[in-house]
């Protein structure tokens, strides 16, 4: 019994010095209305070359089962840069896959514009290859027409 709290308390600990979370909760999932409604009353637009929602078509912008996290990070960001934010990829098929995916609700795309570039480049660590890190640990990679941004939380909201 000893043993097993003692584990308990060293493994606790171990996060606390690395910043890091002994168990996480799975995020909070939100529907695309939902993110809609969130992202439209912070002032940020969103686009798609089929002007469309529909989170299995590839030339939407689909907000289906993205993370709270996600939302409130661009949100953040937002209100912290200033610069008109226009989401051009969301959830919907057609991204890289992975744990910290479009379609797992981590990433959003937004249009390249000499606010959000600036903001970015200058306020954000260059961790090489076009990749920005935030204070916060949010990632955001500079490709060819838009920025990938990885928002592993809100930001500091």
């Amino acid at each position: 019994m000893f043993a097993r709290a003692l584990s308990a308390l060293v493994l606790a600990a171990t996060a606390l010095v690395l910043g890091t979370s002994v168990a996480s909760a799975a995020p909070t999932k939100l529907t695309h209305a939902d993110a809609a409604a969130r992202f439209r009353a912070a002032g940020i637009t969103w686009s798609s070359s089929g002007g469309c929602s529909d989170w299995n078509n590839r030339t939407c912008t689909s907000f289906t089962n993205i993370n709270l996290t996600t939302v409130q990070g661009a949100i953040t960001f937002k209100r912290a840069s200033g610069c008109a934010v226009n989401i051009t990829g969301g959830t919907e098929v057609g991204h890289a896959a992975g744990t910290y995916s479009h379609r797992n609700g981590y990433k959003v795309d937004f249009s390249l514009n000499s606010c959000v570039t600036n903001y970015i480049t200058s306020r954000f660590a260059s961790i090489g290859g076009s990749k920005w890190k935030s204070n916060s640990g949010n990632i955001y990679y500079r490709e060819s027409n838009h920025w990938d941004v990885t928002y592993y939380n809100c930001g500091g909201c």
